[in-house]
C-alpha cells in the first residue's frame, strides 16, 4: 500500500488565511472564557464581563462600521480569506450573536447569583422593599431628577441626538390603544452612578431602573405607559488617523484637521441599536427609521445593556474576591541606587543594557525615573520622547517631568501622536499643555501614523556628551505598566543611541532616516529585513542547519508576511508563533503549515511586547519593538524594532520564550480551523500559567536576596490602590 501524498496548497489560494473579523472576534471569545472560569475569584470574573463588553463596543466603532460601509457602498472587494463584505458582516454578526448570548448566560445564571451570594447583588428595582423604594425616590427626586433633560418628539420636536454608548429610555405615551401619541426621549446621565447602593440593605440598583420607576414624579398625567432602555454605538466614520492621508498645506494644520474629524465622528452613524427584550416591535420599527439603521443592526441585550459597566460595581472593600494584588518589583540593578541620585541611575546603565519586563518589573522605579533623572540632572542638556498614549489629566507624571525639564532649561522634544485612535483629544491637549511650557512638539509625519515607543537623553560627560535612550513594545503609560505585558531595554550603547537619534531626526525635523541597521524602521526598511531574516531561515533549514522562528505580538495579519513563513515552515523551519489577538496564518495545515505552530496566552495582564527570536544557523539574533506582522504598521506607520546585542540580555529573551512555550493552563493552541483550545496540566502535572510563572520568578529572586519579608509589598512601591487593581486592560487596536 502506497502512502498518501501529502496535498500542496497553493499560496494564491484564499483559503490560506482565517478572516481578519472572525479571528479577533475569536480573541474576544478567548476573553470570554476568562469570565466563564469557575476557578477565578468572582471580581476577577465580573472584570473579564467587562472587559467583553468594552471590546463588543470597539470592534462595532471601528470593524463592524467598516464593513457596513463597504455594504453599503456595494462593495466586492474580497478580503484576505476570499469573503465580500456582505458575507463578512453576517459572519461577524452570527458570531457576535453567540458571544452576547454566551455572555448573557453568564451574567444571568453564574455571575448575579454569586454576586448575591457575596452580599453585592444587582437587584432590579421592582425586587426592593417599599421602604428601598422611597428611599430611591427621594434620591432620584433630589440628586437625579434635576439632571436630566426629557425631549419630545412629535410635530414640532425633532429626533434629537442620541451620543455614542449612552443610555436611553424612550418613555412611551399613547392618546388611545395601538396608537401613538408621543414618544419623550430621556438620556441617563453618565455622570451619575450606574451602581446604586441599595437603601438600608446590600447590593445595588441600575440608575436607569431608578430613573424609569419614578417618572411620574416628572409626568403627573398622563403616565407614561412604556419605559424602554436602548443604546447606540456610532461609528468611526469621522477616524482622525485618516488626516495623515489629506493634503495639509497650512504649517500645522494637522491639529485642526483632526479636531474637526474629532467633530465629526460624534455624529457618526449608527452602526448598532442595543434595545432590551421587552421593547414593543412598533417602537423598535420607529427608532429603526429615525436612527436610519437596519434589522440587521439592531440586538437584543439582556440582562444589561452597556454590560462592560458591571467591572464599575463598587466592592472596593473586597480583596476576598480578587486575585492577590501583583506589586510589581525594583529590577535588580535599580535596587540599591541612590534615589537621590539621577547620576547613579545613568551610571547603572552605562554599566551595560538592562531588559525590563513590566508588569513585573516596576515601571516607576525603571521608565519613570529614567525621565525624571533626566528632568533634575544637572548634566543633561537634551531629552527627547514619544507620546502615542499616556496617562490621563494634569498630574501625568512623564508630563510632569518634561515641563520640569523644559522649566529647568533643558531642550525638550516630543512626538505626541494625535492620530492615536480614540486618544486624540488628550493628546491635542497634552501637545498644546507642552508648548505653553516651552517644550518643542510635533504632531506626528505626514503620511504615516507614529507608533514609535522611544526616549532619548542627552548627557555632558566629560570633555563631550553620551546619549542614554529607552527603547519599548508599550506606551509611556504608568496606569497601563501595571496590567500590561510589556519589554523595554534602557542602553548607553553608542551606536544604538545614535540611531535613535537619527529617527526623532527624522520624526521631528523631517531629516532622511540613514541608520546602520541596529535600529530598523517602518516604513523605510522593516517589512525588506523581516523578509530577509524569515528567507535566510528558511535557506538554513533547506541545507539542514539549525533553523527556528519565535515571534510574540499581538496581530499577525500581513499577507506577504504570512506567505513568507509559509515558505519557510515548508522547507522544515520549526515556527512559533505567540499571538495575542487576530492571527491571519492558518497553522497546521498539511502541505502549508505543518511546521507552525500559533498559541495564544490570556490571564490577568494584557499581553502587549513584541519580540522576535531567528536562529540563523546557532547564531540566533533577538529583535524587540513597537511593530506587529500587519500591513499598517509595516506599510503605513513609523515603528521600529531594535536588534538586541547584548548576550546577556539575549539569555534572558531565551528564557522568556521558554515560559510561554511551556504554559500548560493559560495557553490557548489554535487548530487547523481557526478553533483554540486551552492547554491544561497533564495527569499529575503542576499549573504553570506564563504571567504567575513570570512573578513567581521574580519574588522568587527577590527573596533569596533577603527583599521579601512578612508583606508582599516589601520589594517594589506602595500597595496598589482598589482602582489599580481593577483596572481593565483592553486592546485599542482590534
Amino acid at each position: 500500500m502506497t502512502a498518501r501524498k501529502t496535498p500542496h496548497v497553493k499560496l494564491s489560494s484564499p483559503e490560506i488565511y482565517f478572516n481578519r473579523e472572525l479571528s479577533w472576534l475569536s480573541f474576544a471569545r478567548r476573553v470570554l472564557a476568562q469570565a466563564e472560569r469557575g476557578d477565578l475569584p468572582l471580581l476577577e470574573r465580573v472584570k473579564f464581563v467587562g472587559i467583553v463588553g468594552m471590546l463588543h463596543d470597539e470592534f462595532f466603532m471601528k470593524r463592524m462600521s467598516g464593513l457596513k460601509r463597504q455594504v453599503e457602498q456595494g462593495s466586492k472587494k474580497p478580503s484576505l480569506d476570499g469573503r465580500l463584505p456582505k458575507g463578512e458582516f453576517a459572519a461577524c454578526r452570527k458570531e457576535m450573536i453567540a458571544q452576547v448570548r454566551t455572555l448573557s448566560g453568564i451574567v444571568s445564571r453564574e455571575i448575579r447569583p454569586a454576586l448575591a451570594r457575596e452580599n453585592l447583588p444587582v437587584l432590579d428595582h421592582d425586587e426592593l422593599e417599599g421602604k428601598q423604594r422611597k428611599k430611591l425616590r427621594k434620591y432620584f427626586r433630589e440628586t437625579v431628577m434635576p439632571g436630566l433633560t426629557p425631549l419630545a418628539v412629535d410635530s414640532e420636536h425633532p429626533f434629537p441626538f442620541v451620543g455614542n454608548l449612552s443610555l436611553s429610555l424612550a418613555v412611551v405615551f399613547r392618546k388611545r390603544p395601538r396608537r401613538l401619541k408621543r414618544i419623550v426621549l430621556m438620556e441617563v446621565p453618565s455622570n451619575q452612578p450606574r451602581w446604586i447602593p441599595v437603601p438600608d440593605g446590600v447590593g445595588f440598583t441600575p440608575l436607569e431602573q431608578v430613573i424609569a420607576a419614578n417618572l411620574d414624579l416628572l409626568y403627573r398625567a398622563p403616565a407614561p405607559e412604556g419605559v424602554h432602555l436602548f443604546r447606540v454605538t456610532r461609528g468611526a466614520e469621522g477616524d482622525a488617523s485618516d488626516v495623515h492621508d489629506l493634503p495639509l498645506e497650512e504649517p500645522g494644520s494637522i491639529v485642526q484637521q483632526v479636531s474637526s474629524e474629532l467633530k465629526a465622528r460624534r455624529f457618526a452613524g449608527v452602526v448598532r441599536l442595543q434595545i432590551d427584550a421587552s421593547m414593543p416591535k412598533s417602537l423598535r420599527r420607529w427608532l429603526q427609521k429615525q436612527l436610519r439603521v437596519n434589522a440587521s443592526d439592531i440586538y437584543v441585550s439582556e440582562p444589561f445593556q452597556g454590560i462592560r459597566d458591571l467591572a464599575q460595581i463598587p466592592a472596593a472593600d473586597r480583596d476576598d474576591l480578587r486575585l492577590a494584588p501583583h506589586v510589581p518589583v525594583v529590577h535588580p540593578r535599580l535596587r540599591e541606587l541612590d534615589a537621590e541620585s539621577p547620576e547613579a541611575f545613568f551610571r547603572e546603565i552605562s554599566r551595560g543594557d538592562i531588559l525590563l519586563h513590566h508588569p513585573y518589573h516596576c515601571f516607576d522605579t525603571s521608565v519613570l525615573r529614567f525621565i525624571e533623572s533626566a528632568a533634575r540632572d544637572p548634566a543633561v542638556t537634551a531629552i527627547k520622547l514619544t507620546i502615542y498614549r499616556t496617562s490621563p489629566g494634569v498630574d501625568s507624571p512623564i508630563l510632569g517631568a518634561l515641563i520640569d525639564a523644559a522649566r529647568r532649561g533643558k531642550q525638550v522634544a516630543v512626538l505626541v501622536e494625535i492620530t492615536a485612535r480614540f486618544d486624540e483629544a488628550p493628546n491635542i491637549a497634552w501637545g498644546r499643555m507642552l508648548e505653553n511650557e516651552g517644550v518643542h512638539v510635533a504632531y506626528g509625519v505626514e503620511s504615516l501614523k507614529t507608533h514609535v515607543k522611544l526616549a532619548l537623553v542627552v548627557r555632558k560627560e566629560g570633555e563631550g556628551v553620551r546619549q542614554y535612550a529607552h527603547l519599548g513594545t508599550g506606551n509611556y503609560h504608568p496606569g497601563t505598566a501595571r496590567v500590561y505585558e510589556d519589554l523595554g531595554m534602557l542602553t548607553s550603547e553608542p551606536s544604538v543611541c545614535a540611531e535613535v537619534g537619527m529617527v526623532f531626526n527624522a520624526l521631528t525635523g523631517a531629516v532622511p532616516y540613514e541608520g546602520a541597521g541596529k535600529l530598523i524602521v517602518a516604513p523605510m526598511s522593516m517589512r525588506r529585513h523581516f523578509t530577509r531574516l524569515i528567507r535566510r531561515e528558511a535557506a538554513h533549514g533547506k541545507r539542514g542547519r539549525p533553523c527556528g522562528i519565535d515571534a510574540k505580538m499581538n496581530q499577525l495579519q500581513d499577507s506577504q508576511i504570512i506567505r513568507e513563513l509559509y515558505r519557510a515552515g515548508r522547507a522544515g523551519v520549526p515556527i512559533s508563533l505567540n499571538i495575542r489577538g487576530l492571527c491571519c496564518l492558518r497553522p497546521g495545515v498539511p502541505g502549508l503549515s505543518e511546521n507552525i505552530r500559533v498559541f495564544s496566552v490570556v490571564g490577568r495582564f494584557l499581553e502587549h511586547s513584541r519580540v522576535f527570536r531567528f536562529v540563523n544557523g546557532g547564531e540566533p539574533e533577538y529583535f524587540i519593538g513597537s511593530a506587529d506582522w500587519m500591513k499598517r504598521n509595516l506599510s503605513r506607520r513609523v515603528e521600529t524594532v531594535l536588534r538586541v546585542l547584548s548576550e546577556e540580555l539575549k539569555r534572558e529573551l531565551d528564557a522568556f520564550f521558554e515560559v510561554y512555550e511551556r504554559d500548560n493552563s493559560s495557553a490557548w493552541d489554535c487548530g487547523p480551523d481557526g478553533i483554540y483550545t486551552c492547554r491544561s496540566p497533564g495527569s499529575g502535572e503542576e499549573p504553570r500559567a506564563a504571567q504567575q510563572n513570570f512573578i513567581d520568578r521574580l519574588r522568587e529572586s527577590a527573596a533569596r536576596e533577603g527583599l521579601l519579608e512578612s508583606m508582599p509589598f516589601d520589594v517594589g512601591e506602595v500597595p496598589p490602590s482598589s482602582t489599580e487593581r481593577s483596572e481593565i486592560p483592553a486592546p485599542k487596536d482590534p
